[in-house]
């Protein structure tokens, strides 16, 4: 993969933070592949230490609580995943979903700890990463007893549609399949409630919907109602 390939990290992201030297040092020490959808990139409660680079596509963040599936987060071109585990050796604390086709490295723990110890500056980053999900973490479970199950909705679906929408006439599209389990989980809410909640952003005409499908008709009234 050439240079053009960096222009298509996510902003913000681990891999778009770094300096191309310091991108290409970490890339040459792990092992690219391509993946289809449905694959796990890592499996909770599993003790192996290798991290992975997000380079093209979106993977689930998912944890087993009492027997089913909870999505936790997506992630993103550009992403890293395992870091946690690479640095304290403990066991994974999540799965990790290839939804659709992915391109992701692999680079070993000991590798891994290498590089981070070799260049400060990425190591930096990887606190920031860490740092950053722990702040969106703790503001997803603040909304939860501060908003109605709508509002948290339309502020989850904003962030989704910047993050992970694709432009098209009728609007943006969320190109990661979510269902309502999946977004319950992701607001805090039972799955009646978050159907309710989408029928009335569809309603309004900020959504619309399919199986397993959402379009962001109105993403301005949609932040404007995450705003809120």
């Amino acid at each position: 993969m050439g240079p053009r390939e960096w222009h298509t990290y996510a902003p913000g992201s681990f891999v778009g933070r770094l300096r191309a030297p310091e991108r290409e040092a970490l890339f040459r020490l792990g092992t690219t592949r391509e993946l289809t959808a449905g694959r796990h990139l890592l499996v909770e409660g599993r003790t192996d230490g290798h991290v992975e680079v997000i380079r093209r596509g979106y993977v689930k963040v998912t944890t087993l609580v009492g027997g089913v599936s909870r999505l936790l987060a997506i992630r993103l071109a550009g992403d890293i995943v395992g870091e946690f585990a690479a640095i304290t050796g403990q066991g994974r604390s999540a799965t990790v979903t290839t939804c659709g086709p992915v391109v992701s490295t692999v680079v070993g723990r000991v590798a891994f700890l290498r590089f981070i110890d070799a260049h400060p500056r990425a190591a930096s980053q990887v606190t920031a990463t860490v740092g950053e999900r722990l702040r969106w973490a703790n503001a997803r479970r603040s909304e939860f007893s501060a908003f109605p199950v709508h509002v948290r909705l339309a502020r989850v679906l904003s962030d989704i549609a910047t993050s992970c929408g694709e432009r098209a006439d009728d609007g943006v599209h969320i190109a990661v399949e979510l269902n309502q389990a999946e977004l319950a989980a992701l607001v805090g809410a039972a799955e009646d409630t978050v159907q309710r909640a989408l029928r009335m952003l569809r309603d309004l005409g900020v959504i619309g919907t399919g199986y397993r499908h959402i379009t962001v008709r109105n993403l301005a009234a949609l932040r404007g109602l995450a705003d809120r």
